[in-house]
């Protein structure tokens, strides 16, 4: 038994304990509260426009990725301390880091399984690869602007990502070498769904796309090819992205 001296001693010692634990936990991630607090907005957010979206709660595997993600390493340095604001943010070039509950809403719609490979075509900074291989057996990811690109893999292959593959070119056309795919997800706006990205996709899949010519109004799309090769398409939330660029 232990005396009421001693547990209060006890106590003290194991709440001190705690405190240093928490702030060395601080000290190692310090923008572990930050994310945190991401994590919270984005599932306001969820609860928000759940009627428009059909997903009002966000999967634990989303969002575990979405915690996991360290999002300050894959914006500008100038950027650091709004890394984790719930807004894009530019990266360069013309183009942004989308806005992280827009990445979860996006990710929660392709439905991710384990085993699945999945498209990305347009790489940007690279965090949207990241969640998606946290999910995912393999990511294959495209980004036509070659700087934009070339920044990304190196980040990607420093942070240790080994199943997702890079590659410069035109993502309207797809990556045929790897297809079929179980889902894939564009992170810039197309006027229409390219139909290379459709015939690429596997039957049971699906494909998360924002449409909408440059100046009109975009709305994200979710695609499901069914078993039979029939398409269905649900229309989203609005959405503003950058366009989706063509190589000619």
């Amino acid at each position: 038994m232990v005396s009421g001296t001693k547990r209060g001693s006890l106590l003290g010692t194991l709440g001190l304990v705690a405190a240093l634990a928490g702030g060395s936990a601080q000290a190692q991630d310090p923008y572990a509260r930050e994310r945190e607090s991401l994590l919270e907005e984005i599932k306001a957010m969820a609860r928000e426009t759940g009627t428009e979206t059909g997903r009002a709660v966000f999967s634990v595997r989303v969002m575990a990725a979405m915690a996991k993600v360290q999002r300050h390493r894959f914006v500008p340095a100038s950027y650091g301390p709004l890394a984790y604001a719930n807004r894009p943010l530019p990266i360069g070039h013309g183009q942004t880091i989308s806005q992280p509950y827009i990445v979860a809403l996006m990710t929660e719609l392709l439905e991710i399984n384990p085993s699945d490979a999945v498209l990305e075509v347009g790489t940007g900074s690279g965090y949207q690869a990241a969640v998606l291989a946290e999910l995912a057996r393999q990511v294959y990811s495209i980004e036509i602007i070659e700087p934009v690109g070339k920044r990304a893999a190196t980040l990607l292959e420093e942070l240790g990502y080994r199943n997702i593959e890079t590659r410069i070119g035109d993502g309207y056309n797809g990556w045929p070498e790897h297809a079929p795919f179980d889902a894939i997800v564009v992170t810039a706006a197309a006027p229409r769904i390219p139909p290379a990205l459709v015939a690429q996709l596997k039957p049971g899949g699906r494909m998360v796309i924002p449409v909408g010519a440059e100046g009109d109004v975009q709305f994200l799309h979710v695609m499901l090819k069914r078993t039979d090769g029939s398409i269905s398409t649900q229309r989203s939330l609005p959405v503003r992205f950058v366009p989706l660029t063509r190589s000619n």
